[in-house]
């Protein structure tokens, strides 16, 4: 079935003449002829009744006849969009991210304004308080956060973008520079300034998760709501922190070093959310955009 099939059946099923069909569509009559013959073998039964003098649409016909309207519809619908953006159209994304969600719809984001240059991001961190609300509510059009955040709402669609794994971050001139990776055994002695579990509460768990694992009570010097309060926490040798690589990756530099763990599988799977009646125009080609970033990524991380 293709669109040229479906926009000669709704003329024939509107004029009931295979001739005015023809003559709307620019096609031979025999075009029509066949674009029907070819939707009658794909239904499986027939749309019309023909005779020589009358063409009259069966019941079968009938009841196809809205459904055809409806797809040729959102197709032209598709078609202006798509177009309008093309040629520097407007609109308007509101993207909302977990404080430990950056780098990977940075990127996303990066590409797609790049594109579609009238379009305009407002970018939010997401209240952790009531996710299923701000999702299908309309506050965001798409949130990006660990997987684990995802509420379980019907309403709520989503897919896995990338998984990121946890690092050490601490002052460049700490005991852990020079390694190339660091046994969490290693952590049992030394301060850790977290982000909060109120700021990050997969984040968080996580940590807390693999402390336990390993017969570890941590020695928790302080917990902040952002990254930059970490960071400054580092920089100041009040402690070491325990952050995703791609975090990392923006904090890293000459005072302040990341090393990987070594001995524990700590990868996080993020995803991104949006709501499935989102009706905002140029939502569709940003999930493209995000798809095709999510499988570049094959399962992994790639910084």
């Amino acid at each position: 079935m293709d669109i040229h099939q479906l926009n000669c059946f709704i003329s024939v099923a509107q004029t009931l003449n295979f001739s005015e069909a023809a003559r709307r569509n620019y096609v031979s009559q025999s075009t029509v002829s066949r674009y029907i013959s070819e939707l009658e073998k794909e239904f499986g039964v027939q749309l019309f009744t023909r005779s020589h003098r009358d063409v009259l649409l069966t019941n079968e016909g009938k009841t196809l006849l809205p459904y055809a309207l409806e797809m040729t519809a959102t197709l032209g619908k598709a078609k202006k969009v798509i177009a309008k953006l093309q040629n520097g159209g407007t609109g308007k994304l509101t993207i909302g991210c977990d404080v430990t969600s950056m780098e990977f719809p940075a990127r996303c984001i990066a590409d797609f304004t790049a594109r579609f240059q009238g379009v305009a991001v407002e970018l939010k961190q997401i209240d952790a308080a009531d996710r299923s609300t701000a999702i299908t509510g309309g506050e965001y059009d798409f949130c990006f956060m660990p997987r684990d955040m995802l509420p379980e709402h019907s309403g709520i669609e989503a897919i896995v973008t990338h998984t990121d794994s946890l690092v050490v971050l601490a002052h460049a001139q700490s005991s852990l520079q020079g390694h190339a990776a660091v046994s969490l055994n290693r952590l049992a002695n030394q301060r850790l300034v977290l982000l909060s579990e109120a700021a990050a509460p997969i984040l968080y768990m996580e940590i807390m998760d693999l402390m336990r694992t390993f017969h570890i009570t941590p020695v928790i010097e302080g917990t902040y709501d952002s990254l930059t309060e970490v960071y400054i926490a580092v920089l100041a040798r009040m402690g070491v922190a325990i952050v995703p690589h791609a975090l990392a990756s923006l904090t890293a530099g000459e005072k302040v070093v990341s090393v990987p763990i070594a001995d524990a599988d700590t990868g996080i799977a993020y995803v991104m959310a949006w709501s499935k009646t989102i009706s905002n125009p140029v939502a569709k080609p940003f999930i493209d955009t995000v798809r095709t970033y999510a499988e570049g990524e094959d399962g992994g991380y790639g910084l």
